[in-house]
């Protein structure tokens, strides 16, 4: 059963006509196991197996081996168990260039090239890119992830493709991370305009909370955006970077032949030619034949290794020629495609930014209202306060001559009420006259 298994597991997996196809085609199951581990062919058996993987990796806690997805040229898929050190012998890797690929920590996008390998850690995609497969971190889970390893597959299922395999498998991992940062740009677009509509129409406490959220959301996604674009941009500025990422064309170029037999059986012939026809054979050799032979082996090793940095010189001079046209060429495709969802962001932010502003002058209108009827009261106030000042004359207790007519009362209201109403006047008109009131 195990052997069985296995070697259905190995097998090249269906190749879908797209991905959406792949997706709707496929029973509903559970929310631990979802639909997107049909990927492999013998579903069942290969349900059971991650789950048993799962298992396995809960008892093991916090080791270092990891579950990846191998995905070789041909487009076949299986699992592999690595530990880092595995993966740093494999992939030819410092540790530090795996510490970008951990789950449990958030690195910003990058792109590195390698002597034999790229690694790539862009948004949900983390995976190492060689000349012949591509290891994956198997997070199955993850929708994107699923898209990617569909998408890989049915590209070089293609024969249409004229790309080397890291760059097929780079350019899945552009689209991908593009497709999923303007999917997530144009969700919040959906979501901030009916709200800074709401905002604008009724200011409140729930909906200046709201735009804060989505501000926030909106500042980490453009930081998130502008940080593959410097990336990319990055790439396309240098061609020496754009040269690293040639694997294929490094591996055939470092790749020198071997000596073929005639050749060597010649090179050996004309070394012990004279010392087998004329003597036999002494088991010490004497001094001179061993340093003529050293000096022929190291001049024979000299001539291959001047061969090889001639092919290595001139392959980098067609590289640095025409070649990386090809890598920049597939760069400023997708450079163009993230450069828009920044601008579709910076206009978004752009637009929150005029909300918050239009919201802040009305506030300074309601506030300079204020302002106008506390100096109005203000005024009132000072009018009313002459009352007080004539209520006190009036009421001290001195004998005055003047309390004992009638109609002292009734003149001393009107003289006070009617000056009180020329000094409002005049306040006003004077607030009037410099434009603090009525404008």
């Amino acid at each position: 059963m195990g052997g069985d298994l296995k070697a259905r597991l190995l097998l090249p997996p269906p190749r879908p006509k797209s991905a959406a196809a792949a997706v709707a085609c496929l029973p509903p199951s559970s929310s631990d196991l979802t639909p997107r581990h049909l990927l492999f062919q013998g579903v069942d058996d290969a349900l059971s197996l991650l789950k048993k993987m799962k298992n396995k990796k809960n008892k093991r806690g916090h080791q270092a081996v990891r579950s990846w997805v191998r995905i070789d040229t041909a487009g076949n898929s299986q699992i592999l168990e690595l530990d880092k050190v595995a993966i740093m012998r494999r992939c030819d890797l410092p540790a530090r260039d795996l510490r970008l690929l951990d789950p449990l920590f958030v690195y910003p996008s990058t792109i590195l090239g390698r002597e034999r390998a790229i690694v790539v850690n862009l948004e949900q995609i983390r995976c190492i890119i060689t000349a012949d497969e591509v290891l994956l971190l198997n997070s199955l889970d993850n929708y994107d992830v699923l898209q990617y390893v569909i998408e890989l597959q049915r590209r070089l299922g293609s024969s249409s493709e004229y790309l080397p395999f890291e760059f097929r498998a780079l350019e899945v991992a552009l689209e991908a991370a593009c497709i999923f940062l303007d999917t997530q740009a144009a969700e919040l677009e959906k979501e901030v305009y009916p709200v800074l509509d709401e905002l604008t129409s009724k200011i409140s406490t729930l909906n200046l909370e709201r735009v804060r959220r989505l501000k926030s959301h909106l500042v980490a996604l453009t930081r998130r955006v502008q940080k593959v674009r410097d990336e990319i941009e990055q790439l396309m500025d240098d061609d020496g970077d754009m040269a690293e990422l040639y694997l294929t064309e490094k591996k055939e170029r470092m790749a020198v032949p071997p000596l073929d037999s005639t050749t060597y059986f010649n090179y050996k012939s004309s070394m012990g030619a004279g010392a087998s026809m004329s003597a036999p054979v002494s088991p010490v050799c004497s001094p001179t034949s061993t340093g003529h032979g050293q000096f022929q082996e190291k001049s024979l090793e000299q001539m291959h290794s001047l061969a090889r940095s001639q092919q290595s010189h001139d392959a980098s001079s067609q590289n640095e020629d025409y070649r990386v046209e090809e890598l920049e060429m597939l760069l400023e495709a997708y450079f163009v495609v993230i450069d828009g969802t920044l601008n579709k962001l910076s206009s978004l932010k752009e637009y929150i930014d005029d909300t918050e502003d239009f919201i802040n002058i009305q506030l300074d209108n309601v506030r300079n209202q204020l302002i106008k009827f506390e100096l109005l009261l203000t005024t009132a106030t000072f009018v009313v306060a002459i009352f007080g000042v004539v209520t006190g004359v009036f009421g001290m207790n001195i004998p005055i001559e003047l309390f004992d007519e009638p109609w002292t009362f009734k003149w001393v209201l009107i003289i006070t009420g009617g000056a009180g109403m020329i000094i409002f006047c005049a306040f006003v008109w004077f607030f009037k006259q410099k434009r603090l009131m009525f404008t």
